[in-house]
């Protein structure tokens, strides 16, 4: 419930930004804040806001940064690179040749071995 002060009406809680990845793949990159904005054609604090949840993003800007970082704006916001367990790592680091092998055993488990399985 939100509550009037001198006739303005103030919300009592302030709205939480989606958590967003941003700051895990320019570390998982190796780059500073400083080079991420410069590929993204940022400022600086732009990056920092951001990577705070201070600042919303843009599609444009999440487009921007994913091409800097090499990765996808979806990557961005719901894959964590960094974490060893995860699926992603796994799969970034095979070769082409296993990753064939990953997508075949996925297929088996997921039991979607068939053309017409989707």
């Amino acid at each position: 419930m939100a509550r009037t002060t001198k006739n303005r009406v103030v919300p009592r809680f302030k709205p939480q930004r989606r958590r967003i990845f941003l700051k895990e793949w320019r570390k998982y990159r190796g780059m500073t804040q400083e080079q991420l904005a410069e590929a993204a054609g940022m400022v600086v604090s732009n990056v920092a806001q951001l990577e705070q949840g201070r600042q919303g993003y843009s599609d444009k800007g999440l487009e921007a940064l994913a091409d800097a970082l090499r990765c996808t704006p979806g990557q961005i916001l719901m894959v964590d690179p960094t974490r060893d367990e995860a699926i992603w790592s796994i799969w970034e680091t095979a070769n082409q040749g296993d990753r064939q092998k990953i997508v075949e055993t996925a297929k088996i488990i997921t039991g979607k071995t068939g053309t017409n399985d989707r």
